[in-house]
């Protein structure tokens, strides 16, 4: 039987996926669509429940020692709009709402276990497994490293079809700032929570500048107490703070902590509190062994030049790589299109993607073994 994939097959999943609208925690609808695409297909579906209307997709082998297993999230971010988040096409490019963040990278995974399983290699060594909660708080992968374990995972997050074995950091900071309210006419210098939070943002985002130009960070949100005419008591922020692989994260936390915290000068009545609400570590792994080997020589057979990088974002990979799993992040679409208002991703490379994730699967179980 044939071992190729079928663009036409692909192409209808990758628009029933971008249509049915699945954010983070509100998944229930595509996760049901792809059980049932499955098992029609008579492929074992295992469910691994998360809470009342969320699960886990996986499907692997009987009785077979897993050597590799492709991860894919089903979830995205809100919709900007939700009257035009759904497929549509023009030349190349597909658009919709998680078409590069990942759903493209979600179906090719799919079209090649199912091209793998029905071209007779049901028993090859590889799993599927399909997560929740990728943009929020990573509740399905935690879930999935608690029940498994494998030497290897292909992570289909958009990468420009770039093998990266690298990836970055990242940290979630909370700063809050806390006084008492009072009547707008009394507001005096260094007594408002709100001025009190500008000024530390401005100093912190200094200090990571000066000290820290390879840290990407994101002032994500800013918000403080409705007051109306009167000064508000309270303050927050949240800041993301993506990190290179082996930046040191507890010294980085440490320092931006003493910014924030001891050094508050005469702000007269107002609390100010830092907490890192969620540390993930980066991770480098060596461009060596049988498995890497396998797949550059997977990349030649497709006559693909040979590049690796880093995983700039934060990603499953990061608690996957947490759990004992050696993670590498190879998927379609390009890394600036996710989260966009325009997102996009080229139907090729998505194909090509597919065909790449068959081979791998194809020489599954060359994980590193010494004669």
């Amino acid at each position: 039987m044939s071992e190729r994939t079928r663009p036409q097959r692909l192409k209808k999943l990758l628009q029933r996926l971008v249509d049915i609208y699945s954010p983070s925690g509100k998944e229930g609808d595509v996760l049901d669509f792809v059980k049932g695409y499955l098992r029609r297909r008579d492929l074992p579906v295992l469910i691994q429940t998360i809470d009342e209307d969320r699960y886990n997709i996986i499907v692997a082998p009987l009785d077979t020692d897993i050597q590799m297993a492709f991860v894919g999230h089903l979830d995205t971010v809100s919709a900007p709009d939700l009257d035009n988040y759904g497929f549509s096409e023009q030349g190349d490019q597909v658009r919709g709402l998680g078409s590069a963040d990942m759903k493209g990278g979600c179906a090719a995974m799919l079209e090649a276990l199912l091209t793998l399983w029905e071209s007779g290699h049901s028993e090859a060594p590889v799993a599927l497994c399909l997560v929740v909660g990728e943009e929020e708080n990573g509740d399905g992968a935690e879930k999935l490293m608690k029940s498994y374990h494998f030497p290897w995972a292909i992570i289909g997050e958009p990468t420009d079809m770039i093998p990266c074995f690298q990836s970055y950091g990242y940290v979630e900071v909370q700063i809050s700032t806390r006084g008492q309210r009072q009547h707008a006419s009394l507001a005096k210098r260094r007594r408002n929570a709100i001025e009190v939070m500008f000024q530390t943002m401005l100093r912190l985002t200094h200090q990571l500048e000066t000290d820290y130009p390879q840290i990407t960070y994101n002032i994500r949100d800013l918000f403080s107490s409705r007051s109306g005419f009167a000064v508000p008591e309270r303050c927050e922020a949240w800041l993301d703070l993506h990190l290179p692989p082996t930046a040191p994260i507890g010294e980085i936390l440490i320092g931006l902590e003493d910014i924030v915290v001891n050094n508050q000068g005469n702000r007269n009545q107002i609390e100010t509190l830092f907490r890192g609400a969620t540390i993930d570590a980066g991770y480098a792994l060596p461009e060596k062994g049988p498995v890497v080997d396998a797949i550059k020589n997977v990349f030649q057979r497709h006559s693909l030049p040979w590049s690796s990088n880093a995983f700039r974002s934060h990603s499953d990979a990061n608690q996957i790589w947490a759990s004992g799993v050696k993670p590498v992040i190879l998927g379609p679409g390009k890394l600036e299109q996710a989260h966009s208002q325009e997102e996009s991703i080229s139907f090729q490379q998505v194909c090509l993607a597919a065909e790449i994730y068959l081979d791998i699967m194809l020489t599954a179980g060359l994980e590193d073994r010494r004669p």
